[in-house]
């Protein structure tokens, strides 16, 4: 069934549950920290990459997180922006369907349309899978839309990473498995078939959950001029809400 995610609603789910925040208690002698300094020294042992930014062309494994393709939108539009996910039988029926802000990109066994536009933007054909939005961004800034895919085991991307945030919206859409995302106000869990948003600066931690592989592709529309993730208490985001937040774990709960 095709997922349609409404812009209330996630943004109930993301500032409708409040949490006290507590400093990370970790300790030299196996902590937190440490735990997650030893599984992040396991992964790159393993060959995964660290974060996104590996493109899907340089793939060694199949678990990660890869980068499988980027665009630069420029300043985009006024009004509410969605983004649009669309199945095609092949690559070239999904280029003949592309607009000036689509994307056709290979990921997951399927051919992809991934364009960002209006709420009522429809393609002359393809399989709706999903519309993700609003997306809340600048009129005033050109933008960059990344596009990724991950691959998750069960137990490959646990509980317990330092976070990070973004300079612009991320969102998902899961096909397989469940991931949690710990942010400052709680926690959004997605399974298959739904989707998930987060808006421009919020920091958050992801990890797998359940006991299925979790495969998901993912969308940051970033500020051009910005990297497109960094570290929670970057000091290239001076002010940013939320700056000295730390994880407390609460996707294990």
């Amino acid at each position: 069934m095709p997922t349609r995610s409404r812009g209330p609603f996630l943004l109930t789910l993301l500032f409708g549950v409040t949490v006290t925040i507590q400093p990370d208690a970790a300790s030299p002698a196996g902590g937190q920290g440490s735990a997650a300094l030893a599984r992040e020294a396991a992964r790159k042992a393993a060959g995964y990459p660290a974060g996104c930014s590996t493109p899907v062309s340089e793939r060694t494994t199949e678990t990660g997180c890869y980068t499988t393709a980027e665009t630069s939108l420029g300043i985009l539009p006024s009004g509410p922006l969605f983004w649009h996910l669309y199945a095609y039988p092949s690559r070239a029926a999904a280029e003949r369907s592309r607009s000036a802000t689509g994307t056709v990109v290979d990921s997951l066994g399927k051919h992809w349309l991934f364009t960002i536009a209006e709420e009522t933007w429809r393609p002359a054909a393809g399989e709706r899978i999903a519309t993700i939005g609003p997306l809340l961004v600048a009129t005033d800034k050109p933008y960059t839309a990344r596009y990724m895919e991950a691959v998750f085991p069960p137990g490959s991307q646990p509980v317990g990473g330092p976070g990070h945030r973004h300079s612009g919206p991320e969102a998902w859409y899961v096909l397989g498995g469940a991931q949690c995302l710990e942010t400052p106000n709680g926690v959004i869990r997605a399974s298959a078939g739904e989707t998930t948003l987060v808006p421009e600066g919020i920091p958050m931690a992801i990890s797998d959950a359940g006991i299925e592989t979790r495969r998901t592709v993912l969308l940051v529309l970033h500020v051009s001029s910005e990297p497109y993730s960094m570290a929670i208490d970057d000091p290239r985001s001076p002010g940013a809400p939320h700056s000295h937040w730390k994880p407390l774990g609460l996707c294990r709960q």
